[in-house]
């Protein structure tokens, strides 16, 4: 057979099994994490899952989602129990492992978050010295600075929310979470009236799909990025981020000041 033809043969039968692997259903992970993706009393919702589903219809790709703490999202990824991560901060070592989109779902701003019965003058990273600050495993903060400084005690917390009862009963003196994200939760919990935030940014960030790698996805996370691109520029997702910008004071299953609680 001319090598011409064995070319032909090989790229159709790529092309085949590229597009039977967006013909599956797609196993996304997540861990939830208002407003970006959470649990609705039994509905999915959120700023990058609405994105993201709303991408992925038009793709005509079918999505099964299941909400995970963290360090279980990465290991179902790198497992080959899951084909993608929501809302996932790229790294070069998770580029061995995963595929990522050029366009991220969002952009975020990591500062740190005080109980205003118990505040903590905050400018430089000295101003931490000693201090116990509650921060989410398995997470990337995009300052090597603070990701490795030995002057202050890292303690992890089991949800943003847990993090933040924390808080308020004294158990930690700080904690670390994005600031769109922390006010959602707060207002949430109704614990915004007892909290408050450093203006000063630790870190910006942004938030990807990440695809598994070697899995047939090379050119969903194409299609996926162009989509997504094209999503942002229209009135709907404008329409979506103002609405997850000023969240209603629903409750969740935070326990107020004064309370106690096991985390």
């Amino acid at each position: 057979m001319p090598l011409f033809h064995r070319q032909f043969i090989a790229a159709l039968l790529f092309a085949c099994l590229s597009l039977a692997a967006q013909g599956q259903t797609l196993r996304i992970v997540s861990e939830a994490w208002p407003p970006y993706i959470h649990d609705d009393n039994g509905v999915l919702r959120g700023l990058d899952y609405e994105t993201a589903q709303i991408v992925l219809q038009r793709l005509g790709v079918e999505v099964e989602w299941q909400l995970l703490p963290w360090r279980r999202c990465l290991m179902a990824l790198e497992q080959g129990h899951a084909d993608g991560i929501l809302d996932i901060f790229r790294t070069p070592e998770r580029e061995a492992l995963m595929l990522f989109p050029s366009e991220p779902l969002s952009q975020i701003e990591f500062v740190l978050f005080y109980a205003k019965a118990n505040p903590h003058p905050f400018q430089r990273l000295t101003d931490l010295r000693g201090l116990k600050i509650g921060v989410s495993p398995g997470y990337w903060y995009n300052n090597r600075d603070f990701r490795e400084s030995e002057l202050f005690t890292r303690e992890p917390a089991p949800s943003h929310a847990a993090n933040f009862g924390k808080l308020v009963r004294k158990r930690v003196d700080l904690v670390i979470n994005d600031r769109r994200g922390g006010r959602f939760i707060l207002a949430q919990t109704g614990l915004d009236e007892h909290i408050r935030h450093h203006p000063r940014v630790i870190s910006r960030d942004k938030m990807y799909l990440g695809l598994r790698r070697n899995a047939g996805l090379d050119q969903l996370a194409q299609r996926f990025a162009s989509e997504l691109r094209r999503f942002k520029h229209e009135p709907a997702y404008a329409a979506l981020k103002a609405r997850y910008n000023s969240p209603d004071r629903t409750r969740l299953a935070v326990q107020p000041p004064g309370k106690t609680a096991n985390h």
